[in-house]
């Protein structure tokens, strides 16, 4: 699949409360089948090589994608919003792909920190058409540090949730990410790409290269999506 900038990337301004507004893009596919609202990780930005390339792939296999900033990241901070303002930031942008993408089934998620952030705000209060999330990289603890605390919030989210993880994610310890998705029973599948770490590189004896797990995902996910 193509990584260049998806056809008809469209810039678009997000207004979250009363005094911030982001920047988002949206992709709209010329015969589209779904929406994702796909969020940012903590270090990048919408416009990171990964996310316009997912969001490429994406576009390539007729789902329309809408990015967005946090705005930490906007404003070109390093410190992440807190998780009131990101979770008010994802309710904005889910709003403004439901109504950019009319009539498409609706999902939502994004990589690491904006998948959480995404999870987080679904939990808290189901956002109005959103069908399922997708984790690119769910954070489940720090580096070094396993736990599960991250993921509590999760047994609260009631639509079906899709977990795209590598093997060797620093963020997600296999048996853990396991274990929280075997106790969220049907609503979560688990997709692993073996020797993929948390950005989903591979190492160069793997087999494969960046680009062909990125391809396994995206039809993972498309596929996912279309079951659901």
């Amino acid at each position: 699949m193509s990584a260049a900038q998806p056809p008809e990337a469209r810039l678009l301004t997000l207004r979250v409360g009363d005094s911030e507004a982001v920047s988002a893009l949206l992709a709209l596919p010329v015969q589209p089948r779904a929406c994702y609202a796909f969020a940012h990780g903590a270090g990048a930005g919408m416009n990171h090589s990964f996310m316009a390339d997912f969001a490429a792939g994406l576009a390539a296999r007729d789902v329309a994608t809408l990015r967005y900033q946090f705005p930490y990241m906007e404003k070109g901070s390093k410190r992440p919003d807190v998780p009131a303002l990101a979770q008010a930031t994802v309710r904005a942008a889910v709003a403004e792909a439901a109504r950019q993408c009319p009539g498409l089934p609706l999902y939502a998620g994004g990589k690491s920190f904006g998948g959480r952030m995404t999870s987080q705000a679904q939990a808290k209060a189901p956002m109005p058409g959103v069908r399922g999330l997708v984790f690119v990289g769910f954070p489940l603890h720090p580096a070094g540090k396993p736990g599960a605390d991250r993921a509590e919030h999760l047994s609260k989210v009631e639509v079906p949730m899709l977990f795209l993880q590598g093997t060797r994610d620093e963020l997600a310890d296999l048996a853990l990410i396991r274990k929280v998705t075997d106790s969220l029973g049907a609503l979560a599948t688990l997709e692993l790409f073996d020797e993929a770490d948390h950005a989903f590189h591979v190492r160069a004896r793997s087999g494969r290269n960046d680009g062909q797990v990125r391809d396994a995902m995206l039809d993972a996910m498309t596929g996912w999506i279309a079951t659901h």
